[in-house]
């Protein structure tokens, strides 16, 4: 599944270079405008993520988020700075379908696995973001990707998914912006050992043919985020390269 990504700050859509607040750039469109554009033509799922909500809790961009969601036109997962559980039912609550949730998911993995518990592995993504070391040992990053872990992908989702865990976005941090092509190695290793999970992948999908590599990796879907923006290719199109690939 063709899964577009839109980044928020200040209700402004953006995006950021691996993760980096100083390297933004802004895209004049409007939110509520991209969800129509994106659901006429063909998208079913939108992820989100609250850039200001991720720094400043106390700033969720809430209504904002409800007006893409109360358009009806697609199902949403959203996420950013989730840190306790009134995050997660705030979300809820307005209607989004899933909430992502990253560095918890490391720090906090007793509180993750409650969560798995009271709303259900579908309601819940895990956004593991990567580095992958020189002997390929593959570190969960944090705060944003401004820390290593040290804990490792594998080792935290043999944790989580005995508690139902689902879906897992996973991006390699390196590839993240840079339009230079997705990890497939990395998804057709992941799917291979951990087949029960519905794999999200995510970061350096510039091209149709960089989503057509990923289809035969097992992956269940592919966030697609400044490759649209900037006309790189359809949303039509990257559905129509998926189901053919």
């Amino acid at each position: 599944m063709i899964i577009p990504a839109i980044d928020l700050i200040d209700g402004k859509v953006v995006r950021l270079f691996q993760g980096d607040y100083a390297q933004k750039t802004d895209y004049a469109v409007n939110p509520i405008d991209v969800v129509s554009d994106y659901a006429e033509q063909g998208a079913q799922w939108l992820h989100i993520v609250d850039l200001t909500g991720a720094k400043d809790t106390d700033r969720r961009q809430l209504a904002l988020i409800k007006s893409m969601v109360e358009t009806g036109k697609m199902r949403f997962q959203a996420g950013g700075g989730i840190r306790h559980e009134a995050d997660v039912k705030q979300l809820l609550d307005i209607g989004v379908s899933r909430v992502v949730i990253g560095s918890l998911a490391v720090k906090q993995p007793d509180v993750i696995r409650q969560w798995l518990t009271t709303y259900g592995g579908e309601r819940i993504v895990l956004a593991l973001d990567i580095n992958i070391d020189a002997q390929g040992n593959k570190l969960i990053a944090t705060h944003g990707w401004q820390e290593n872990s040290g804990v490792a992908l594998d080792d935290l989702l043999g944790d989580l998914l005995a508690s139902g865990a689902q879906h897992v976005l996973c991006t390699d941090i390196s590839r993240d912006g840079t339009l230079a092509g997705a990890n497939h190695q990395l998804y057709t290793e992941m799917s291979a050992r951990f087949p029960t999970v519905a794999w999200q992948a995510s970061g350096g999908i510039g091209s149709l043919d960089d989503i057509s590599v990923l289809k035969p990796t097992g992956v269940k879907g592919v966030i697609l985020g400044r490759a649209l923006l900037e006309g790189k290719f359809t949303v039509a199109e990257a559905i129509q390269c998926w189901q053919n690939a």
